[in-house]
């Protein structure tokens, strides 16, 4: 399976440009797609989704022209936006019931065993009788993947799913997006580095609505051996440091020093050490080049 997106284009009336020729090929399995808010990735997203029009571009699923054909694509497609909203006073099972129909599961036998397999895989069944309004944020996330799984989706897109959670959920939540990812085109959409990190190898980082790099996670990893350094300095230098070097993180110790991460291809000077690079190095120092 392959989804190809060629120079995709959106302006929005106020001016933004939230989509600046955009070109991406995508395979089966996780692909993350990681950058800021604003960044136009949940314009990106809900155009492969269908429910936004671009103002130029194409986008091929297989053999599926998504744009002139979008009652096929949906039917192979499974979506969570950014905000899910639930029926209140519905539980999930009615839920379930009501969306399979949608989706084309007329016979009842079916969506029973349908609905019995994605909540269990969701880990919900014996939350199933239970108001969704009332469930956590968590549980609704879950929850959104278990509607979504009903058709037996081909392309599944996710959009910023795990903000809000806590640790344990978001753990749970990811691990599923794992397991449905060996069998489908899943594109993971977050502004979380970790969760690229977690989740995907191959991957993009767009800021600004346009695709600033696309690579392997483990490839960008490597290609900084060498140039990522770090040292601890006292808070009040930062302005100093920030100003001279290239410097990608920071983080505050308890005795109100700071640790440092700086991009540089020699030693910067001696008082830095040599650190070996991460994903989020990658991530900032791509930023600062756009």
């Amino acid at each position: 399976m392959s989804l190809q997106i060629s120079n995709l284009t959106k302006v929005y009336k106020n001016g933004v440009k939230a989509m600046d020729n955009i070109n991406l090929e995508i395979g089966n399995g996780i692909f993350g797609l990681l950058g800021p808010n604003g960044a136009g990735k949940s314009t990106l997203m809900r155009t492969l989704a269908t429910l936004q029009k671009p103002d130029s571009g194409n986008i091929n699923f297989n053999a599926l022209n998504v744009l002139k054909e979008k009652m096929e694509l949906r039917k192979m497609l499974g979506y969570l936006p950014q905000e899910f909203g639930v029926y209140k006073k519905e539980s999930a099972d009615n839920l379930l019931n009501y969306f399979a129909l949608l989706k084309g599961i007329t016979s009842k036998k079916d969506r029973l065993q349908t609905i019995d397999e994605v909540l269990s895989l969701v880990n919900l069944s014996d939350a199933r009788y239970k108001n969704v309004s009332d469930y956590s944020g968590g549980m609704k996330q879950r929850f959104g993947i278990a509607q979504l799984l009903l058709n037996q989706p081909k392309l599944i897109i996710v959009d910023e799913p795990v903000a809000g959670l806590d640790p344990a959920e978001r753990n749970r939540f990811l691990n599923i997006i794992r397991e449905i990812g060996n069998n489908s085109t899943v594109i993971f959409s977050t502004h979380i580095v970790e969760d690229i990190k977690e989740l995907s190898n191959a991957m993009a980082i767009m800021n600004k609505g346009k695709i600033l790099l696309k690579t392997q996670a483990k490839m960008a990893i490597k290609e900084m051996d060498g140039k990522v350094w770090t040292k601890t300095i006292p808070r009040e230098y930062l302005e100093e440091m920030e100003n001279k070097y290239e410097i990608l993180s920071s983080n505050y110790n308890h005795d109100n020093s700071i640790n440092i991460r700086a991009y540089s291809i020699g030693e910067p000077n001696s008082d830095f050490k040599l650190a070996k690079p991460i994903l989020e190095d990658v991530y900032f120092h791509t930023l600062r080049m756009c």
